[in-house]
């Protein structure tokens, strides 16, 4: 069980240092491109993430919730 921490934080710092690495890329090219980004498009493409991601939680809180797997306190009841 000594291996578990070693694996997760490399893991973590791999995943860090890759995002990082493209967030940098991302905001480089930005600058360096002619085309400005369109600020209400990228924002409209948020919005839609958003409400699809509570969306897929309404649906497995609703699963959880017919099937009697919701954890004490979760519940409407």
């Amino acid at each position: 069980m000594e291996w578990v921490p070693i694996v997760f934080i490399t893991f973590k710092v791999l995943a860090l240092g890759t995002g990082m690495f493209f967030a940098i890329k991302w905001h480089h090219d930005q600058r360096t491109s002619s085309n400005p980004t369109n600020v209400i498009k990228v924002m409209f493409e948020c919005a839609c993430y958003l409400l699809v991601v509570v969306i897929v939680f309404a649906l497995i809180y609703g699963l959880l919730d017919y099937l009697d797997l919701l954890p004490a306190g979760l519940g409407f009841d």
